[in-house]
């Protein structure tokens, strides 16, 4: 989503120490905003286990702070427009901090849980706004520098941000993965204040849909705790996951038939209209929920079952943006001189092969055996990311583009939120169902006498004897069980990145150029 548009264009851009200083700024503002999206995945783990609650619930912290981003974005226009961007990225800068010190403080997985949404509805709009702020600040001339400079930082702080949460899970106490946000929220609103109060845009008193906010809201607020409550609650057995899939049906029937009809949308649903959109969003939606729930699987199961330190864990799943960093300026050139559906379908189908080697690991793999796949994953994440943005958004009408924008990325959020419970839930069962399985066989053969009975009539050394036995079989099942039902996921995720691949073809060419302010 851009607020460019509305941003005076009488001030003159900024120039030596006070551009540097503003640009260091903004650039810090969008790091630790897309930092905190992977901190805390690798510190689900340790958090979970702080405060006493299992791994399912422990994922809250990952989607609570994504379904609150998610909600926030499409507003970040509005909010603009309303008080002024300036305004707005300073409040959303200090209320980050704020949330980031209550988070800290959090003894409970409740108040945890409530500082990340808090945290989340101040996070949304810094991506945006940091961007559209340094292309106000930069000359004309040097607007790709901007451009490059806000882009370097979206790629780097998900590298960063397993490593620097395995780090401080290892280190010190959890709660410094929060902390470290404070001093650095607080000083780039400081800093960001004094330097761009200058370029404050024109109040622009267009009214919010607030019926289509609330309906927003409702719906999705009960579609996730459904998701995340369901395997606690035994899903549809239970009458509280009837009731919430009932108010997310009605909630989302509502908000579709209001969005419609409303004069001055929350979510400018309109654009759909367009087949070319229609089908990047489906492509965008498939392929970064299934991305995403790697991301979340692969600390879990290297902390909870393969010994891994969530430092081990952080250096290893951060391989995977390393060849991505280096692979995005190509991905920006060809995306200009290629038809943007080949190189979507190159990105996503690399993400989709290399997730089907990891289909096929084992209990005994060494940390490279590990982290070789994730780091030629990366290859494919640029060709996946820079040229479906292009080739979307391009489908669109000129002025239609920071809607579809917003839109995209409110979807694009929602869906990693969505995969993560979605994922915790399918692998969790996949793990009692591959045990109960494994238990079965044994019992066969432990009923053709291959393997001792504990009789009560055997002497004590013999009935230790064997149930040393029994306890060592135990825990052979339990990691060949988690690791069956890693590969099961990981291949399933392999088939949906598949279609998603194939999904994109769906869509027809481009018909325009996007400026890269817009596309974001």
């Amino acid at each position: 989503m851009s607020t460019q548009n509305a941003l005076t264009d009488e001030i003159k851009p900024l120039h030596g120490g006070m551009l540097i200083i503003a640009a260091l700024t903004l650039a810090l503002a969008n790091f630790i905003a897309v930092l905190d999206m992977t901190i805390a995945n690798v510190s689900v783990a340790t958090i979970a286990g702080a405060l006493g609650v299992t791994s399912s619930q422990g994922t809250w912290v990952i989607t609570s702070y994504a379904v609150a981003e998610a909600i926030t974005v499409p507003l970040t226009g509005w909010l603009a427009g309303r008080f002024g961007a300036v305004r707005v990225f300073v409040t959303s800068m200090a209320l980050f901090g704020i949330a980031s010190m209550l988070c800290g403080f959090s003894n409970s997985l409740g108040l945890l849980v409530a500082g990340r949404i808090l945290q989340g509805l101040a996070g949304g709009p810094l991506m945006p706004l940091s961007q559209t702020l340094l292309l106000r600040i930069f000359p004309k001339d040097k607007a790709a520098a901007a451009t490059g400079l806000w882009a370097m930082t979206t790629l780097i702080a998900p590298v960063l941000g397993p490593i620097v949460g395995g780090v401080i899970c290892d280190r010190a106490h959890w709660s410094w993965i929060f902390y470290i946000n404070v001093p650095i929220a607080l000083a780039c609103a400081w800093f960001a204040w004094g330097l761009l109060k200058r370029y404050e845009s024109k109040l622009v008193r267009q009214p919010i849909d607030v019926i289509g906010l609330v309906l927003l809201i409702v719906w999705v607020g009960a579609l996730q705790i459904m998701l995340d409550e369901g395997k606690d609650l035994d899903w549809f057995a239970s009458p509280v996951i009837v009731g919430l899939a009932i108010v997310a049906v009605i909630g989302f029937a509502a908000f579709m038939i209001w969005e419609m009809t409303e004069r001055h949308p929350i979510v400018d649903l309109r654009v759909f209209r367009h087949r070319g959109f229609s089908m990047g969003v489906l492509t965008l939606v498939l392929a970064f929920g299934a991305f995403f729930s790697v991301n979340v699987l692969t600390p879990l199961w290297l902390q909870q079952h393969m010994g891994y330190t969530a430092t081990w864990s952080g250096m290893t799943t951060a391989w995977s943006g390393v060849l991505a960093v280096f692979c995005a300026p190509f991905a920006a050139i060809l995306s200009e001189k290629i038809d943007a559906r080949r190189l979507v379908f190159f990105g996503v189908s690399w993400l989709a092969g290399i997730t089907l080697w990891r289909s096929f690991a084992t209990t005994d793999m060494t940390y490279w055996q590990i982290s070789l796949p994730l780091l030629i994953m990366g290859v494919g994440l640029p060709f996946f990311f820079v040229p479906l943005t292009g080739q979307t958004l391009g489908s669109v009408d000129d002025a239609e583009t920071a809607s579809a924008a917003g839109l995209m990325n409110f979807l694009r959020t929602l869906s990693g939120a969505f995969a993560t419970s979605i994922t915790n839930a399918a692998w969790d069962d996949r793990i009692q169902l591959n045990h109960a399985e494994i238990v079965a066989r044994i019992d066969q053969v432990n009923q053709a006498g291959l393997v001792g009975q504990m009789d009560p009539t055997i002497n004590a050394a013999r009935a230790l004897q064997d149930a040393g036995i029994l306890s060592s079989i135990d825990r052979l099942v339990e990691s060949q069980s988690v690791m069956l039902a890693t590969n099961q996921l990981f291949m399933a995720i392999a088939l949906i990145l598949f279609v998603a691949a194939c999904s994109i073809w769906l869509a027809p060419r481009a018909t325009r150029a996007v400026d890269p302010s817009a596309a974001h």
